[in-house]
């Protein structure tokens, strides 16, 4: 097997060149990195988190994300507290100045995806978000210990 067509490899690959096109907008056009950019979207959906919260909405781990928010708030975008209630929790806040630059960039980045996303046919769109919908259930399942047969389908599929 090559691993060019081995799929994880392939997903991840057209995921992160995917990513960098985005990049291109909220990092050269407003300056954010990839972890900032992700806290502050995080953030601007929530308005508040903890450090808990993030953790499970985001693949970033505990030092990206404290790195990320340091930036974050030197560039006075976020605010950043210990909580009283358990001094292991940071809480994080967005700012009014992160929002606006949130939604500055994410204007920018939401044309550019749609641009990517447009240069496909319809139809095959529509059947990358139904696989993508259906990846993500798969996923959840074998997370969740559900994968009854999951493996065994999957080993039918490829000797074909």
């Amino acid at each position: 097997m090559r691993i060019e067509t081995f799929f994880p490899y392939r997903l991840a690959v057209i995921a992160e060149a995917f990513s960098r096109q985005l990049v291109e907008v909220y990092g050269r056009e407003h300056g954010l990195s990839r972890e900032e950019w992700r806290l502050l979207f995080l953030l601007e959906d929530a308005g508040s988190l903890n450090s808990l919260q993030i953790s499970q909405r985001t693949s970033l781990d505990k030092v990206q994300v404290s790195r990320a928010a340091t930036r974050l708030e030197a560039k006075k975008l976020i605010t950043r507290e210990i909580l009283s209630t358990d001094r292991r929790l940071r809480q994080y806040s967005i700012t009014d100045s992160g929002s606006a630059l949130f939604k500055a960039a994410f204007s920018g980045v939401a044309a550019r995806a749609d641009e990517i996303l447009c240069a496909m046919p319809e139809a095959d769109l529509a059947a990358l978000q139904k696989g993508l919908a259906a990846l993500d259930k798969a996923v959840a399942q074998l997370s969740n210990g559900k994968a009854d047969g999951l493996q065994s389908g999957l080993a039918s599929r490829e000797d074909h």
